[in-house]
Parts: C-alpha cells; sequence; structure tokens
C-alpha cells in the first residue's frame, strides 16, 4: 500500500488509544479538535465488519483559513485528518496526506512551517512515544 501523497506510519498503541493519545498531543500543540470519528462502529451498525478504524479530524481555524484565502479549493481537505487502523495481522498503522501533495494540489505557497506539515507532529508524537 503505498498510496500518492499520503504518509504512513505503524504505532505500537491499539486504535482507540492512538487517536486519544493524538486527541491530547494535538490540543497541547494549539488544533482545534472537530470530531473523532469510529468508523469500525459506523459501519457495524449498517450490519458489516470492519476492523479497527478510526480518524480524528482537527486544524487550527487561523492557519487554515490563511490556506483557504490563497485556494478555496483546499478547503476540501481541510480541516486536517489522521486515521488510525488496525490490519489482519493487528499491527496498528497512522495515514495522513503528505503538506508536499497538498501544497502542489492546489498550487500554494510552500512554507518550511506549513500548518499541513503533520510529518513533523507525527515524528514528534513517535518520539516521545506518545503514539
Amino acid at each position: 500500500m503505498n498510496p500518492n501523497g499520503v504518509i504512513i506510519r505503524t504505532c505500537k498503541y491499539a486504535v482507540k488509544e492512538v487517536i486519544d493519545r493524538l486527541q491530547a498531543f494535538l490540543q497541547q500543540h494549539g488544533a482545534t479538535i472537530y470530531a473523532i470519528i469510529d468508523q469500525q462502529a459506523e459501519v457495524q451498525k449498517a450490519g458489516q465488519n470492519l476492523l479497527p478504524l478510526q480518524f480524528i479530524l482537527f486544524g487550527n481555524p487561523k492557519a487554515g483559513g490563511a490556506i483557504m484565502a490563497q485556494n478555496p479549493l483546499a478547503a476540501l481537505d481541510l480541516p486536517l485528518k489522521i486515521i488510525a487502523w488496525e490490519d489482519a495481522q493487528q499491527k496498528v498503522w497512522v495515514a495522513y496526506n503528505d503538506a508536499l501533495f497538498i501544497e502542489e494540489r492546489y498550487s500554494l505557497q510552500h512554507t518550511e512551517n506549513s500548518p499541513l506539515n503533520l510529518d513533523h507532529l507525527i515524528s514528534m508524537a513517535l518520539e516521545q512515544q506518545t503514539i
């Protein structure tokens, strides 16, 4: 699995714990949490089975507003999302859009500290053993 523009990393905690820890970590770094969706639970309501899969929808209105001012179509990828899921081998993964992919997709100006750069935050979370 290697989709274009997506960064995938492994985690050492269960899916729900990864999302809970990410929520706390993101809030500590000034993010607004808009939603956490448990896709496994939603799919089960439809009578189907799915391995654990959740995502967190978050952002920073000031930073996101500046991005959308450059190109309103960027709102298609904002707020930002991180998904966590468990595979058939019970390994847990996180995935998120690569900032460069979004910048190229919407012809946005590249900045070193782009709010789209989740890789920096996820690397910090992994280093601190948050996720």
